[in-house]
């Protein structure tokens, strides 16, 4: 399966399972659980690659303040095994909903502080919407595990010669973005307009010394 196709199919299953949710929320959650576990990948990569072994990885805890230390200084972040997103794939039928949001809260407690302005409240809509996803815990806790369990399909471990990440990231934006009407310019420029108007300022201030911005939008 090409990115093209599994990023369409990741789109079908995900605009199914979003259901009475407007497509402009329902993106929260779906980009948020990806870019977790885009982290909490990267994390495991880390570790491996400093010679851990998968036991060791497995033992990853808070208190374990080396191994903290030095992924807050290395990535600016910690998350211990038990809230990794491969974890919460592991649990199966045992996963809960309260696993999240033990895992978020828990992020934003292990920011390194020379990441604080990067990655703090970076998951505060998907951890704040979370009810939203049902009316009980139960309701919520199957619509996590249905969602995350077709993000896990997304390749993060670097082998592919195509950043499938950044293509899904995107293309699911953009189908977001059509099924949300008038609201889809509040977070979605098409990348056709982006790249457009990279264009004509690259090319306005190719001979410019000095740069002044305007937003008129600023007051």
């Amino acid at each position: 399966m090409n990115k093209q196709e599994l990023a369409s199919t990741i789109w079908e299953s995900a605009n199914q399972m979003r259901s009475k949710i407007e497509a402009n929320e329902y993106k929260d959650f779906i980009l948020g659980f990806i870019f977790y576990k885009y982290v909490s990948d990267k994390e495991v990569l880390f570790f491996e690659g400093i010679g851990m072994t998968e036991d060791k990885i497995k033992s990853l805890k808070e208190s374990q303040k080396t191994y903290v230390n030095h992924a807050q200084k290395k990535l600016g972040y910690f998350i211990a095994y038990d809230n990794l997103f491969s974890t919460w794939i592991e649990k199966k039928s045992k996963f809960d909903v309260s696993d999240v949001r033990k895992a978020l809260s828990a992020f934003d407690r292990l920011i390194g502080k020379s990441h604080k302005k990067l990655f703090t409240n970076i998951f505060k809509t998907l951890q704040t919407g979370l009810s939203k996803l049902g009316a009980t815990a139960s309701e919520q806790t199957k619509a996590i595990r249905k969602l995350i369990g077709l993000i896990d399909k997304i390749p993060m471990d670097g082998k592919q010669d195509y950043d499938v990440l950044g293509f899904i990231y995107e293309y699911l934006i953009s189908m977001f973005a059509a099924n949300a009407g008038k609201k889809a310019g509040e977070f979605y420029t098409p990348h056709e307009v982006s790249l457009l108007m990279s264009e004509i300022v690259a090319e306005h201030l190719k001979e410019k010394t000095e740069i002044r911005i305007y937003d008129e939008a600023v007051a």
